[in-house]
């Protein structure tokens, strides 16, 4: 691992420490969110629209209405997911049937970001993405 993304892994993992009021997250839970994230960097890696707007929610989905319009918009809004260079998962904060899982990437021109993913439980009990905010990693700002 990168010495940046180590870095970034190692603030979020010491403001994961912090008490909150969020419910915990099972293992399987977690692994499943880590997979459909995981998977759907790998189709955009592959510029594979359909697979990547697959494991998009819904509302998402419903937002964009094609897989050419979610590429789209991930190629000129979400560089670092779309081609990151280094990702790996951080902490983990649920509440309710929402998720939020913290990604320390590293992206295509070497500055670090967390990608903060909303998780969505379908009623199948998949899990889905239902939004991704990048944020500054924690003493990044300037």
């Amino acid at each position: 691992m990168g010495r940046r993304l180590a870095v970034v892994v190692l603030a979020l993992q010491l403001l994961a420490a912090v008490p909150a009021a969020a419910q915990a997250v099972s293992g399987a839970d977690r692994a499943a969110v880590e997979t459909v994230i995981a998977r759907q960097i790998e189709a955009f890696r592959r510029d594979d629209g359909d697979a990547a707007f697959g494991f998009a929610a819904p509302s998402i989905q419903g937002l964009f209405m094609t897989p050419e319009r979610f590429m789209t918009m991930v190629r000129t809004g979400y560089a670092p997911v779309y081609r990151p260079r280094e990702f790996r998962f951080a902490h983990t904060e649920a509440d309710g049937e929402l998720l939020v899982q913290f990604v320390a990437i590293i992206g295509p021109d070497g500055a670090p970001v967390v990608a903060a993913y909303t998780m969505e439980r379908q009623a199948d009990g998949s899990w889905r993405i239902a939004g991704c905010v990048l944020l500054e990693p924690p003493g990044e700002s300037a």
